[in-house]
Parts: C-alpha cells; sequence; structure tokens
C-alpha cells in the first residue's frame, strides 16, 4: 500500500502543472482540469480507504528518500529526509480534505466566471491541496514543515486575490506575519528533537512510549520546551487565543477560498499537529493543561465575539474558532477520535455556512422587515448590568486582540527598525561589510580567539544580523536597501552559526546558495522595474497590473530569501538550528526573531510594491472598506 500514497501528492501537483500551460481565458478547460484532478482524488482516496480498513487498517510508515545527509562519523549526523504514514488521523482529514476540496471546485466552476483572477485562484487551490495532502502524510516533522509552508504562502495568495483592493492585501500581510511564528515554532521545536533524540525522528517513533520516556527522564525541560513551541504554532495555524483576530481577517478572499481554507482544512491542521505529536507529549501534565486551558478560554472569548459580529462571515469565522478551541480540549484529555469526529463535523458545518453566507444574507435583509423579533432574553441578562455591558463593548472591539498584537509584537519591531535609521547604504559599506570580512578572518583563524571571546561571537554576529532584519522591515523609502539588508541577514547567521563545532563550509554554501541565487534575481528585477516605475515603500502601488511577469519572478525571489522549499536554504535552514547547542537558547531565539523579521519584511516589500490599488490614476481604485 505505500507506493499509493505517492498518488495523492501528485494528483494535485499534475493538476496545477496542466492548468499552468493552459490559457488564462480558456476557463471551460481550467474549470474541468480541476474538476477531474480533484474528482479523482476522491475516488482514490475513498477507494484506498475501503482498502485500507478492509486490510485491518495497519499503520503505515516508511522513509521515501533522503534530501540531504551529514557525515555519519560525526558526534552528532544530521539526516533530511521524506517520510509518509497512514493512519486514522491521516485517513479522516483525506476524506474530508478531499470531499470539501471536489465540492469547492465544483461549486467555483460557476461561481467565479468571467472573474479576472480565475485561473490563479485554481492555480492556487491545487498548490493548496498539494500542500495540504503533504502535511496529512507527513510521517516526521520536516516533511510535515514542507507542507505547512505551502499552505501558509497559498493563504496568502488567496486572501490578497482582489489584489487591486487595498484591506485584502492589508489583511493578507496580516495573516502571514501570524503563519510566520507558527513557522518558527516548528523550527524550534525540530531544533531541540535534534537534541533530544540525536536524530531526526519519525512520529511512529514518538509512539514508542519506552523510547520517549528514557529520553525525557533527564529532560524534562527541554520536553516542556518543544511541546510549548508545537503549542505556539499549532494556536497559530488555528486561530486560537492569542492570534484569533486573523481569521475574520482572511474571509477577505471570495467566499470558496475563505470555506475551504478557513472554515474547513487550513484552520483545522493546528488540531492535526497536536494529534500526530501527541504520544509525545500526553504524560506532560502540565503541557496538556496549558492546551486545555489555551482551548477553554479561546472558546468562551469567541463565542462571546461571534454573538455580537454584524458580518457574517465574521460570525462564522469566531463561531469555528471557538469549536476548534472545544477540539483542543478534547485533544488535551485524550479524547482523540472524539477530537477527529468534531473536525470533520466542524469543517462540513463550515463550509456549506460560507458557501451559502451570500444567499442567506440576501434573504434575510428582505425578511428582517417583515418578521424580525427581537430575542427577549438571554443568558446575558441574569449578569449585573455594568458587567453585562463591559462584555458586550469588549465583544464589539474583539476583546482587542488586534491592540494586543501590535502593542507587544509588531510595534517593539517598528520601534526598534526606527531606531537603526542609522543604518543607510553608505553606513553599510562602510562598517557592516568591513566587521563581516573581520567576523570571517576571525573564523578562518578561529584557534586564535580565547575561549571567553570565542563563547559571545555566535550571539554578537546574530544580533548584527538581527539589525539588518529590523531595518529591512522598517524601511519605508528605499527597497533596494531594504532587499540588500535582507541578503545580509542571513550572512550574518551563516557566519554565526559557522563558530559552532561542525558547521563545516559546505553547510554554509548550501544555507547561501539559494538566498545568494533569489537575491541576485530579485534585486535584478527591482533596477528593472525601477526604469519603468518610481518605488516606494509608504503605500502599496499596485504594479502587477502593468508587470506580472516581473511581480511573479519577484515573489519567487523572495520565497527562496524566505527559506521557502523550492530551493537549497529551506534545508539550511533546519540544518543551521541543529548546529545551534541546545544550550544556546538566546542564540536560537535571536535567529528566530531574523528569520520571524526577514519573512515579514520579504511579504512587506512584494504587497507594497506589487500589490493593492495602482499609483496610476488612469487605473480603477476601489474604496479601501471592501
Amino acid at each position: 500500500m505505500e507506493k499509493y500514497l505517492h498518488l495523492f501528492v501528485l494528483l494535485p501537483v499534475l493538476g496545477f502543472l496542466f492548468t499552468l500551460i493552459v490559457p488564462g481565458k480558456n476557463e471551460t478547460v481550467i474549470s474541468k482540469i480541476a474538476f477531474f484532478s480533484s474528482g479523482v482524488h476522491l475516488v482514490c482516496a475513498l477507494v484506498f480507504v475501503a482498502y485500507w480498513l478492509f486490510n485491518d487498517h495497519p499503520h503505515i510508515d516508511f522513509k521515501d528518500f533522503v534530501l540531504y545527509q551529514t557525515d555519519s562519523h560525526e558526534a552528532n549526523p544530521y539526516e533530511f529526509f521524506i517520510d509518509f504514514c497512514f493512519d486514522k488521523i491521516t485517513a479522516v482529514y483525506l476524506l474530508v480534505g478531499c470531499v470539501l476540496t471536489f465540492l469547492v471546485t465544483a461549486y467555483c466552476r460557476s461561481y467565479l466566471h468571467r472573474e479576472a483572477g480565475y485561473k490563479r485562484f485554481f492555480l492556487t487551490i491545487q498548490f493548496f491541496f498539494t500542500g495540504y495532502n503533504i502535511a496529512i502524510f507527513s510521517g516526521n516533522l520536516e516533511t510535515l514543515f514542507i507542507g505547512w509552508e505551502i499552505l501558509g504562502i497559498s493563504s496568502f495568495l488567496l486572501i490578497a486575490f482582489y489584489r487591486e483592493r487595498y484591506l485584502p492585501v492589508k489583511n493578507a500581510i496580516k495573516v502571514f506575519s501570524i503563519y510566520r511564528i507558527g513557522d518558527v515554532g516548528i523550527i524550534l521545536a525540530m531544533w531541540m528533537t535534534h537534541h533530544l533524540f540525536h536524530q531526526n525522528i519519525t512520529f511512529s517513533e514518538l509512539s514508542n512510549e519506552v523510547l520517549v520516556s528514557h529520553h525525557l527522564e533527564s529532560h524534562s525541560f527541554i520536553g516542556i520546551f518543544i511541546s510549548f513551541m508545537l503549542l505556539v504554532s499549532a494556536a497559530a495555524k488555528s486561530a486560537q487565543l492569542p492570534f484569533s483576530s486573523w481569521l475574520p481577517r482572511a474571509m477577505e478572499g471570495p467566499t470558496p477560498s475563505s470555506a475551504i481554507f478557513y472554515g474547513s482544512l487550513s484552520v483545522h491542521i493546528g488540531v492535526f499537529l497536536l494529534l500526530r505529536t501527541s504520544h509525545f507529549w500526553e504524560h506532560q501534565t502540565s503541557v496538556r493543561i496549558m492546551i486545555g486551558v489555551l482551548g477553554l478560554s479561546t472558546s468562551i472569548i469567541a463565542t462571546l465575539i461571534a454573538r455580537v459580529q454584524s458580518s457574517v462571515k465574521s460570525q462564522i469565522a469566531y463561531s469555528s474558532i471557538a469549536q476548534i478551541g472545544l477540539i483542543f480540549i478534547e485533544v488535551a484529555l485524550g479524547f482523540d477520535d472524539l477530537a477527529l469526529i468534531h473536525f470533520a463535523g466542524n469543517a462540513f458545518l463550515r463550509t456549506y455556512q460560507l458557501l451559502v453566507s451570500p444567499s442567506v444574507v440576501s434573504y434575510l435583509i428582505r425578511e428582517q422587515f417583515y418578521n424580525f423579533k427581537p430575542r427577549e432574553h438571554s443568558i446575558e441578562d441574569s449578569l449585573p448590568k455594568k458587567i453585562e455591558y463591559s462584555i458586550y463593548i469588549l465583544s464589539l472591539k474583539e476583546f482587542n486582540l488586534d491592540s494586543l498584537m501590535q502593542r507587544l509584537v509588531w510595534g517593539p519591531m517598528h520601534r526598534a527598525g526606527s531606531a537603526l535609521n542609522f543604518i543607510s547604504v553608505k553606513s553599510v559599506f562602510v562598517y557592516f561589510i568591513p566587521a563581516f570580512l573581520l567576523g570571517v578572518v576571525a573564523l578562518l583563524n578561529e584557534e586564535m580567539i580565547p575561549q571567553t571571546v570565542h563563547q559571545y561571537l555566535p550571539s554578537l554576529f546574530a544580533i548584527f544580523g538581527l539589525f539588518m532584519a529590523a531595518k529591512a522591515f522598517s524601511e519605508r523609502t528605499n527597497p533596494k536597501m531594504s532587499w540588500i539588508l535582507i541578503i545580509m541577514n542571513h550572512f550574518w547567521i551563516a557566519l554565526a552559526v559557522s563558530f559552532n563545532e561542525h558547521f563545516t563550509y559546505a553547510h554554509s554554501m548550501l544555507y547561501l546558495s539559494g538566498i545568494v541565487a533569489g537575491g541576485f534575481v530579485g534585486y535584478r528585477c527591482l533596477v528593472r522595474l525601477s526604469r519603468y516605475e518610481k518605488l516606494d515603500l509608504n503605500q502599496f502601488s499596485g504594479h502587477s497590473f502593468e508587470h506580472p511577469k516581473i511581480g511573479l519572478v519577484f515573489l519567487i525571489s523572495c520565497l527562496c530569501l524566505a527559506g521557502f522549499p523550492i530551493t537549497p536554504s529551506f534545508i539550511g535552514e533546519d540544518l543551521i538550528f541543529t548546529h545551534i547547542h541546545e544550550d544556546q537558547i538566546i542564540l536560537a531565539c535571536i535567529i528566530s526573531m531574523s528569520f520571524i523579521t526577514c519573512g515579514l519584511s520579504l511579504v512587506k516589500l512584494y504587497g507594497r510594491i506589487f500589490l493593492g490599488p495602482h499609483v496610476k490614476t488612469y487605473h480603477d481604485t476601489p474604496y479601501k472598506s471592501s
């Protein structure tokens, strides 16, 4: 049965490639390819699951192929391999995903008729479904992370589908920023699992209670750290507190994408992560309490917010968040089968509600003039009036979750970048490049550096890299400078980790090869675009209208610099964390912040240059409010 698992990943890839070569105006062929590929996928899934159940539903796990492997003679050898598995969790997620993708694909064939981005929408849906299948069939964290990254970028593209509008683009950047936190959570979890088990461990090995208990006996803090990072990633992806505010903002995309992404499949991937890793943290009582408390508090707050929403899609979004909070509680209590049933029911319900929401709104607008009767009593009426009114105001303000994230995360990053205004093109060439070359010289003569100085050099150089990333994030005038600073950040990171043993020049070249290639191509795109247009980062310029090819190439370059799984930098990022020692938590946090800030800087660059209302007045300019 192992060989058939590849089919579920290849089918959406083939659909994507066939759609790619079809002219954009040929809606009939585009929709038929998507409809056929999703239909075949559904039939294959039904047949495979039936065959799997008939053969006593065995647990399937196999190592597919190795992408990268270090010298086996090293003290802590590293191996990045693709691993696939199939069990009841994968079976439920596969069937739900196939049915809903087929349903939404059939729905969109006529719903998006004559839409300007018809081909782009179906390409993104198939791209998303590829990532979804990689994630649910993954047998280790590395394979899961590939699908996780694809889900993130396809979410950004679908939220910003109406790229000529202001709000969809702005909210797409907001959502991607939250996703980036979840990405780094998984990277840090992989980092510590490498140190804990001294190998790239699979989910099947995590189910070995003896193995896990043996390693956690003397490393209980590391176990809690890994579990907490997994929880942060799951909470960010499933819109749990304090990240809940992104889900209603994601509804700016087309209604079908809202249904399949944020009502059903993508938003439940955080639950999948907890279910898949439950054997690791199920004996850690403190972690189970954290998951349960997080789910309970999210359910209460999301329910209160949903009750006062004036937008039907926002109401559905917060209702879905509340149900996912209950699923978190079920997972924490060990009711995995109940959580899977709850996931399937919530996914089907929210997809149905979102797909019929335009018709329901149209019907209720007419109905309210004749038959509307306000509710006479509600549960809040039993509370004292001051408390009732306070809860109502907080619910209207969505418990200030947006303001909280702005105050605690993005505000400090903006202020840190603004404090680095002394960094300019001149200062980069006069101070930072010579400092980098001096660091390279120190690396070449590493044996001459006193140990008391040597132990601080990795953190020092990583801080320089974080300075580059923070300045790139806050830069509003010179996109070329922002781009150069992002590239330099990666060089500083490579230099910082090179002072740890076993991180050789070959490893640095692997990591930086994708950075250099993507950086060069992206810079050429900026240079070419600047010949025709004035580049300004203070507003959204919408240059993809007149320069779509440059926009596409620049997007691919941004993905290269962000460590997306199309370049060796994706493996390089994981390899870097593998060579950070388990006692170098400060270094790991600094590099994590650099990756978060770089990802946000890249998506801001792409969004402000190529998306949004066009700066030229002869293009139609929609209102800011959608």
